[in-house]
């Protein structure tokens, strides 16, 4: 067992799991001969650029936690987590410079040949980014299963219809959150769309609202109201100010919603 300040980990076992993390701790990382599975937290922007440059630990990670507290870009470039073909979990939290994460998909489709990145992603959650106006990249996550956002003043779109309206050929190809069983999102005061059309959700059980008064159009319609019931919860106040498609959708969405107290 080696322990270096705050980061311990077995050079020995077959998975390692370290808290903290930067550039001197990703650099005793690459020494590891036996490293096959990793769950890393960084604290910094330069960290993360020397993860992405080592094959070895892009293979093994599986979780990634970024405390962007500082040296943080305004654009970080979302297309070199596509070199993650594990990860499973990614993190994004205090990116207080962070407007954009941003994803080429002509290099993208160049690499990779096909739209879907991040197959292995199952979990996000991002918060306090306070600049971040949206989440597009999160379209070429097909398996992702639960979404967090939280405490991005800024927000305004989780999916943006202006990125992908500059790649026509995905428009009609785009259909985010298919396998989406949570949806979560508190404090984006600014939220006003998470899709710009209704989407089935066909394996959603619950999506929570907590402040973001914005958002008075719920990507639901007649079609996402077959597939199956999910809870919806948020505060009474909120829910009476939604916009509905038709009256028939809210009709069919009111046993859904569970009221905050």
């Amino acid at each position: 067992m080696f322990a270096i300040g705050w980061f311990n980990f077995h050079e020995a076992s077959e998975e390692s799991v370290l808290f903290g993390g930067g550039e001197v701790l990703v650099q005793e990382l690459l020494g590891l001969k036996y490293l096959e599975v990793l769950e890393l937290t960084l604290g910094s922007y330069q960290a993360l650029q020397i993860l992405l440059s080592s094959n070895k630990l892009k293979s093994c990670i599986r979780s990634l936690q970024l405390r962007l507290v500082r040296d943080t870009p305004s654009i970080i470039d979302a297309t070199a987590f596509a070199d993650l073909n594990h990860l499973n979990e990614l993190y994004i939290f205090k990116g207080i410079e962070l407007e954009e994460l941003k994803i080429d998909y002509t290099e993208i489709v160049r690499k990779r040949r096909e739209p879907f990145v991040f197959r292995s992603l199952h979990r996000v959650i991002i918060g306090e980014c306070h600049k971040l106006k949206d989440v597009t990249f999160l379209v070429f996550a097909p398996n992702l299963k639960s979404l967090r956002l939280f405490d991005c003043g800024a927000m305004e779109e989780i999916i943006s219809v202006g990125k992908i309206a500059e790649t026509p050929e995905m428009m009609g190809h785009i259909s985010p959150f298919e396998n989406l069983q949570s949806l979560d999102l508190d404090d984006l005061p600014h939220l006003k769309s998470i899709f710009w059309k209704p989407l089935p959700f066909t394996h959603l059980k619950k999506m929570a609202v907590l402040m973001c008064d914005q958002l008075r159009k719920p990507p639901l319609d007649s079609n996402s109201a077959k597939e199956r019931k999910f809870v919806i919860r948020g505060y009474t106040g909120w829910w009476n100010r939604l916009q509905w498609e038709a009256e028939a959708t809210q009709i069919a969405f009111r046993s859904c919603f569970q009221p905050y107290s």
